[in-house]
């Protein structure tokens, strides 16, 4: 009985003066972590695992193709992200523009959604953009990176006056156009800067343009039609 006392005792002043509950718990015996830290591990190792399921998936993982440009060249499609991450690396970058709620009028009522624009580029010449809904957020998010590494496209570049050091402008005046919104863009001397608002300028920053005029028209406030027209412009 005293061992029982002192031990009871002993267990109550670990747990701050309590001699019963679940204090102890979580610290190692019954319980723990219940296994969260090995499924997330084993997840981050099936997603490094990449098995390619097309042909062009299997040449990038041989290393028979090495850059973007050979698959542009042959106007191939790209159906697997994969590609784009081994092609590209870690200078690939990608942003969230905007998440949005969206509805659709059902019997039952509303059902609401969420709606995720995310650019993607490696400020070199690659820009992307995905548009993904989804119940959750985290899962429109996921499903719209995926979605810009697939469409990403080339960007031509150019020079203003001398063709001295790297091209860092646009070639020449172009206008791109979705829905209402208008945007055109005209050639820069260097150390002018990206002139333009937000949505542009990110999207010009992916791209690789370090100096550019812009001037922008229609219902900018929508953002989807405000991002998407840089598809016109390369």
């Amino acid at each position: 009985m005293a061992e029982r006392g002192g031990a009871a005792g002993g267990a109550a002043g670990e747990r701050g003066g309590f001699g019963r509950g679940f204090g102890g718990r979580g610290g190692g015996g019954r319980g723990g972590d219940r296994g969260r830290g090995r499924r997330r591990a084993g997840r981050r190792e099936e997603e490094e695992k990449w098995v390619p399921v097309t042909k062009l998936g299997r040449l990038v993982k041989e290393g028979k193709i090495r850059s973007l440009e050979q698959i542009y060249l042959h106007s191939l499609p790209i159906k697997e992200h994969q590609i784009i991450d081994t092609l590209v690396g870690p200078t690939l970058k990608d942003e969230v523009m905007k998440i949005m709620p969206v509805q659709k009028q059902t019997r039952a009522g509303q059902r609401t959604r969420f709606k995720a624009f995310v650019v993607v580029g490696d400020n070199n010449g690659h820009v992307g953009l995905g548009v993904k809904c989804s119940k959750e957020v985290a899962t429109a998010i996921r499903g719209a990176i995926i979605l810009a590494k697939l469409s990403v496209i080339p960007i031509r570049r150019g020079y203003w006056g001398n063709k001295i050091g790297k091209p860092h402008t646009v070639p020449c005046k172009v206008t791109g156009k979705c829905g209402s919104v208008t945007v055109r863009m005209v050639p820069a001397p260097r150390g002018s800067g990206i002139v333009a608002a937000r949505v542009p300028k990110k999207v010009l920053q992916f791209a690789g343009i370090d100096d550019v005029f812009t001037s922008s028209r229609g219902s900018t406030k929508t953002l989807g039609n405000f991002v998407k027209h840089y598809r016109d412009w390369y």
